[in-house]
């Protein structure tokens, strides 16, 4: 498990990557948009949370655990996060459709996350987002000819790799540090949440998965593979690096 401090000099350095050609004009299909817009609006919502309940629960959990750098970490997750937003955000401005103010299953998480102060329930709830992120933004990339679009694509799944990897391996220093019961349960916990989150995002998004080539069972089958890998990451032996 990598330090806080890793972490933190992971976001500032990943912060100056430039890996989008904004010269370019973006070229796409009246076709491809109606396809993928509605999911598009949505996510370009979804990530551009400010986070504070997140950021609230950093701070809670850091102090219990004495390591005030893991709030830090935790802000510049958040503003990478906030970056996938904007450039969505500019993208939908350079083809002249709307950012959405709202949306059902933004407003539903938005609602949930009010209620939830702990922070083992928001880091498993953020590496199952990412990981259906991790597909989403394939079938995006996939559903789509134009240059632009396909490099924030791949920019946002270059990042998604390694939030994925950051929230994991808090997660395991949290499992870790609970009783053997405690352990026992949540695996199963952690499964439904996986396959009850992963089914909403299904249907908010099935006409943008199909077009990136992803059936329901496809879609199911790398879930289940993204939670497998997971669970095995988290309950096995860590050791802490200082870096």
């Amino acid at each position: 498990m990598h330090s806080s401090n890793y972490w933190i000099k992971h976001f500032k350095a990943n912060a100056l990557q430039k890996r989008i050609n904004w010269a370019q004009e973006p070229n796409i299909s009246t076709d491809e948009i109606e396809t993928i817009l509605h999911s598009l609006q949505a996510w370009q919502l979804g990530e551009t949370s400010e986070g504070k309940q997140l950021i609230a629960a950093a701070e809670k959990y850091a102090a219990k655990i004495e390591e005030p750098e893991y709030v830090e970490a935790i802000r510049l997750f958040i503003k990478e996060e906030q970056k996938h937003g904007n450039n969505l955000g500019a993208y939908l401005d350079n083809i002249g459709k709307e950012r959405i103010k709202q949306n059902w299953g933004d407003t539903l998480f938005r609602k949930v996350r009010h209620l939830n102060t702990s922070m083992e329930s928001w880091t498993i709830a953020v590496i199952v987002v990412e990981s259906t992120a991790q597909i989403f933004y394939q079938s995006l990339k996939d559903a789509t000819e134009c240059g632009l679009l396909k490099e924030i694509c791949t920019d946002i799944l270059i990042d998604e790799a390694h939030h994925i990897t950051f929230q994991t391996e808090r997660l395991a220093a949290i499992y870790h540090s609970k009783s053997a019961y405690a352990k026992s349960w949540r695996k199963i916990v952690y499964k439904y949440f996986f396959i009850g989150t992963s089914l909403l995002v299904w249907f908010a998004n099935k006409r943008l998965f199909k077009a990136g080539d992803n059936t329901f069972e496809c879609y199911m089958n790398k879930m289940e593979l993204k939670y497998s890998k997971t669970i095995k990451k988290i309950t096995k032996p860590y050791t802490f690096q200082i870096a």
